[in-house]
């Protein structure tokens, strides 16, 4: 990153807040996912992930900060 002078940065300086969202979904991330699979080939990865995400994590999975809803089904309450 230094080579391309790009700042690698998340967050504020000295303020653990300001990431909080992005590390709790990482950490679902590697425990319901990456843990527990054993990939074979890049495509591999890519393929399970990207479903974690789309299909598991958007659409099935509860999160405590929407009443325990998916993020789609708190988006679809809040369109109708």
């Amino acid at each position: 990153m230094k080579g391309l002078n790009v700042q690698q940065s998340m967050s504020r300086r000295a303020n653990c807040w300001d990431n909080a969202c992005a590390e709790s979904f990482f950490a679902s991330l590697k425990k319901q996912e990456v843990y527990l699979t054993t990939y074979t080939t890049v495509l591999q990865a890519r393929s399970c992930i990207f479903e974690y995400i789309e299909i598991f994590y958007n659409s099935y999975r509860p999160h405590s900060f929407v009443g325990g809803l998916s993020p789609n089904q708190y988006e679809s309450d809040i369109a109708s």
